[in-house]
């Protein structure tokens, strides 16, 4: 018994500052390495992917537009600036009862850009020829939010063309067309969203309302 209890004080101890061998997962460590590259590699960025209003001389949005595509493309920035985008939409003009369909600028002198926001990025648009700088509180440009974003690029698409109207209300005009061709109004309401406008007529003494397309009078 006491050779026994001897080899046993004998034995040597673990060192106190030495971690159990259990307590190190060694095949959790490549586990942990894993979740830090994912996360390095998951695109961040893509959360910063947003829209920007950048300010140009007006009448040369287009001119613009096309230069910055060029920029983007020679200069491989694919990755953070997506798409350039001039608002329009179409506008149908009824003059001398003819009607002429064309795209409108919605904001003249600015264009839409969506990219991600850093100093390279920044650098391209900036120095673009044509683009006097961004839209923003003081230097730091402001992105727009996506409800505002929305509102624009539904407004483009919008299946309704705009009708711009050169018509007055209290004008007289001729009528050009229908039973009442060749009769002079006065235009008394008009209904843009639908082409259309309310006259007084001048008939059997009396002012009768009639709604006519803007197509079917002219002015005098």
């Amino acid at each position: 018994m006491e050779s026994g209890v001897q080899a046993s004080q004998e034995r040597p101890s673990r060192p106190a500052d030495e971690a159990p061998e259990r307590d190190i997962p060694q095949e959790d460590a490549p586990a942990e390495q894993t979740s830090a590259e994912a996360a390095a590699e998951t695109p961040a960025a893509e959360g910063k992917r947003e829209w920007y209003v950048v300010h140009s001389y007006s009448g040369y949005e287009n001119k613009v537009k096309k230069n910055l595509e060029q920029r983007i493309e020679t200069m491989g920035m694919q990755n953070k600036i997506f798409r350039v985008v001039v608002p329009t939409e179409e506008e149908v003009e009824i003059r001398d009862g003819q009607r002429r369909t064309s795209r409108r600028r919605v904001f003249p002198g600015y264009i839409l850009v969506e990219m991600i926001m850093d100093d390279e990025s920044w650098y391209v648009v900036r120095n673009t020829p044509g683009v006097t700088g961004f839209v923003g509180s003081g230097a730091k440009p402001t992105p727009l939010s996506q409800e505002e974003v929305d509102k624009i690029l539904q407004r483009m698409e919008a299946e309704q063309p705009r009708i711009k109207v050169s018509f007055r209300v209290g004008e007289t005009v001729r009528i050009i067309e229908g039973p009442f061709a060749d009769f002079m109004a006065v235009v008394d309401e008009l209904y843009p969203d639908r082409g259309k406008v309310r006259l007084l007529v001048s008939f059997f003494g009396r002012e009768t309302p009639v709604e006519m397309d803007f197509l079917q009078i002219e002015r005098i």
